[in-house]
């Protein structure tokens, strides 16, 4: 219940903001909150990747109700490289950067002298869950399989992921400890993006991979991987076949959610118009299209309720790279 809870919180949130929309129509949107000024997304990594791929899509889903949008990219250590330079940015309400769980793990275990702390949370957007795989030849038959070698010897066990401190890292470390093994003995190989993580998975220099579904879907079905488990609570639309990690007898689950915040110091109106901005691009035709063609969940929560979801979240994240000796 407890962690169903920010789901619940998100429904009543959305159904309150679009019924007490400060906005009568889009010409208000551009005229009464940007003023004539341009609406930039700052994706904290490289092209390509799910911060990139959704700040994209966010671009043409706003097309209709704020004109042309900017996006850019700063690539770096899970997205702390784009907040320190995001911070530069205090009070200025045309500023947004995509972020989410991986910028989580990557503030602890990078020891970021920037924090979330300094920035205005706007709204959780989407929900994207990980697949584990194995190349289609691996002698791993499935994850009791890959559960049982990581019992007998955990550091024969390779995992290939994104980066440090990532979502990817830490389902592997919540899978050791719902099996009995110690988390910092995980033999987790990082990498700066999910190209670099498969090409080693298929080199075979790991045994098996992570990434979230949208990113690995494409290799799964042209057969070059094999999907052992997905980190959702219920089995996928999109892969029907794939136990999830529960149904395979590890106790885990894992949403790696993306949303947006602003720079902290923008006025109170300005944070209610962005709130009310992206329920609206929720709400969208665009949007709906996007989340059924990527394959991610509708996650929507702004407000409170969002600011108490991150509170939760960070502390999980927190907790399991100490466990792992990250953080």
């Amino acid at each position: 219940m407890r962690r169903a809870l920010p789901y619940l919180a998100a429904v009543l949130a959305t159904v309150l903001l679009a019924g007490t929309s400060s906005w009568g129509g889009d010409d208000a949107v551009a005229g009464d909150f940007l003023d004539g000024r341009q609406l930039r997304l700052m994706a904290p990594a490289a092209p390509g990747g799910g911060w990139d791929q959704t700040s994209r899509e966010m671009q043409t889903a706003l097309r209709d109700m704020v004109g042309r949008t900017e996006v850019y990219n700063v690539a770096g250590a899970g997205g702390t490289i784009g907040l320190s330079q995001f911070e530069r940015y205090h009070g200025d309400a045309t500023q947004l950067m995509v972020m989410g769980f991986v910028m989580l793990g990557a503030i602890e275990s990078n020891d970021s002298p920037v924090t979330l702390a300094e920035t205005t949370p706007i709204a959780r957007l989407t929900t994207d869950y990980e697949v584990i795989v194995v190349p289609a030849k691996s002698s791993v038959r499935g994850l009791p399989d890959l559960v049982e070698r990581m019992r007998r010897n955990l550091g024969s066990v390779s995992f290939a992921g994104g980066s440090a401190g990532g979502a990817e890292q830490i389902l592997t470390g919540l899978i050791a400890d719902a099996i009995g093994e110690d988390p910092a003995g995980v033999n987790y190989v990082a990498h700066s993006g999910g190209g670099e993580a498969l090409a080693t998975l298929l080199s075979g220099r790991a045994t098996a991979g992570l990434s979230g579904v949208s990113e690995l879907e494409g290799q799964i079905k042209a057969g070059t991987v094999r999907p052992l488990a997905v980190s959702s609570t219920e089995r996928l639309p999109s892969l029907p076949g794939v136990p999830t990690l529960k149904e395979a007898g590890v106790d885990v689950e894992l949403a790696n959610w993306r949303g947006v915040v602003a720079p902290a110091g923008i006025r109170p109106a300005d944070e209610r118009a962005l709130e009310d901005l992206m329920v609206r691009m929720t709400q969208s035709a665009a949007w709906r299209e996007t989340l059924q063609r990527r394959g991610w969940g509708d996650a929507t929560l702004t407000g409170p309720a969002f600011d108490g979801f991150l509170g939760e979240e960070q502390k999980t994240v927190q907790d399991v790279l100490v466990k792992m000796g990250l953080a």
